[in-house]
């Protein structure tokens, strides 16, 4: 009884709450990932002439869809890094997507495309949402970790678990603003 109120639990629940984000995280991007190929059947209706834009849209979602994701993912830094750049590079083509809607006003006109360009931000706003709350449960679960008495209970009972990597923009540049031209 007395241990439970001193942290000995906290490790364990520490470590859920980084699952359980990651996975948060993971539905994002299968959102995405589901919402795309509409988007881009609609986009296909209306405009032909990118089709260079679109192919790569489709390209992206494939490769970052072909890389297996699974919970060791998260004790894999290299495979955490390439699943990252895999969605970095899709949302690089999505950008450019965006850019050909600016560019052929009877596209912004078609409803069809709106909404789905509007489910398709909202998606990305989740994403960006689910990967703050990502490194916030990875920060409180290494913290935890790293100071007493977390680390008092992890060299006793939980020294199999490791400090998590937290997620890394690989996108190059990816602390500048992008420019916008028109």
């Amino acid at each position: 009884m007395l241990l439970t109120g001193c942290g000995v639990n906290n490790l364990p629940t520490y470590d859920e709450q980084v699952k359980a984000a990651w996975s948060q995280v993971e539905n994002q991007y299968q959102r995405r990932a589901d919402l795309i190929p509409n988007l881009v059947e609609t986009v296909k209706g209306f405009a032909r002439q990118e089709q260079e834009t679109l192919t790569a849209v489709v390209e992206a979602r494939a490769k970052a869809t072909s890389i297996q994701v699974d919970e060791s993912i998260l004790n894999n830094p290299e495979k955490l890094r390439q699943f990252q750049q895999a969605q970095g590079e899709l949302s690089s083509a999505l950008s450019r997507l965006m850019a050909v809607s600016e560019r052929y006003p009877d596209l912004k006109s078609n409803q069809n495309f709106l909404a789905l360009q509007s489910q398709l931000e909202g998606t990305e706003n989740r994403i960006a949402v689910a990967r703050r709350d990502f490194i916030a449960a990875v920060e409180r679960y290494n913290t935890e970790i790293r100071t007493f008495p977390g680390r008092l209970w992890h060299s006793l009972l939980y020294s199999d678990m490791e400090l998590r990597e937290t997620f890394e923009a690989t996108a190059t540049d990816a602390d500048q603003a992008p420019e916008v031209s028109f």
